[in-house]
């Protein structure tokens, strides 16, 4: 080992340079590689974060706003509607719980409806705020919304019957004057005036507006006080007892068949004794009788 620690002079030499350059060589890569470049890169770092201050702020907003928008997007879009329609997936997009979708569903089963946002919320007793938020998307009937005047020249007057004097001629009322009548709209009264002008000279009697498709008995009898047929028109009439098949089949309401029926029952009973016995007749329309007697006599 003692013969690997004597060296020359000049080996001392050698390794003494040696030794320096190794030295000088850490100290040019601790300043040179080291401390200079980080501080370079700080320097840097400081200078572009004061430059871009602005513009980072800039881009972080439109980057928030796209983000916002993205947002939006993905919610569910509320078209409107008519709250009486909800169902229960509706209800509850919409944000309202079980029982306050259950307290709507049973208000409609009554065959009730809700016609306003005031009235859903007593229905359904959901919060104020939950009312605001879904609300302005509610459509209702333009009936409910923006209803009709109601002409109220219309219906006045149209119960109480009038005299004789004062009741209007049904063969010559107008369209105009048939709608005063209650339930007696503008479809109604036109069936009317096309009834009657089918025969030349209108109605014969008041029954005939039992043939009228529409009028119920209720309406008929508010028609009625109030027209009258006052100038009939002229039939001839004909002799129960005389009277053809050919000529029955001229009457309303009356086919072969049942003129056929009408003289084998006369020849039956050797005669009627009255208009009332048509009703026994095998497959007479009892409920047009008066209609059918108009064209009739025992004279």
């Amino acid at each position: 080992m003692k013969s690997h620690f004597k060296f020359t002079q000049k080996q001392r030499s050698g390794i003494f340079l040696l030794l320096v350059f190794i030295v000088i060589l850490q100290c040019v890569y601790f300043f040179v590689v080291k401390i200079a470049p980080d501080s370079y890169r700080d320097g840097i770092s400081s200078e572009e974060i004061s430059i871009n201050q602005g513009e980072l702020e800039k881009f972080q907003n439109e980057v928030d706003s796209l983000r916002l928008v993205e947002i939006e997007k993905r919610k569910p879009k509320i078209y409107p509607f008519n709250p009486n329609f909800i169902t229960d997936y509706k209800g509850y997009t919409l944000g309202m719980t079980n029982e306050e979708i259950d307290r709507l569903l049973k208000f409609r089963e009554q065959n009730k409806w809700v016609n306003s946002s005031k009235e859903f919320q007593m229905v359904t007793k959901i919060s104020d705020s939950l009312l605001s938020a879904i609300s302005p998307y509610f459509k209702f009937p333009d009936w409910v919304t923006n209803p009709k005047p109601k002409n109220t020249f219309a219906y006045q007057n149209n119960n109480s019957p009038k005299s004789y004097d004062e009741k209007i001629d049904l063969n010559t009322a107008t369209i105009s004057q048939l709608r005063k009548v209650n339930g007696i709209g503008e479809k109604l009264s036109e069936r009317i005036i096309k009834y009657r002008n089918k025969f030349v000279g209108g109605f014969i009697s008041d029954v005939q507006l039992q043939d009228i498709y529409g009028l119920t008995p209720e309406v008929i009898e508010r028609v009625l006080n109030q027209f009258t047929v006052k100038t009939p028109r002229q039939v001839v009439k004909f002799n129960l007892n005389e009277v053809t098949r050919d000529q029955l089949v001229t009457i309303q309401h009356i086919d072969y068949e049942l003129a056929y029926e009408i003289i084998e029952q006369r020849t039956l009973r050797d005669g009627y004794n009255s208009l009332d016995e048509l009703a026994k007749v095998k497959g007479f329309p009892i409920d047009k009788i008066e209609i059918i007697k108009l064209y009739l006599t025992l004279d």
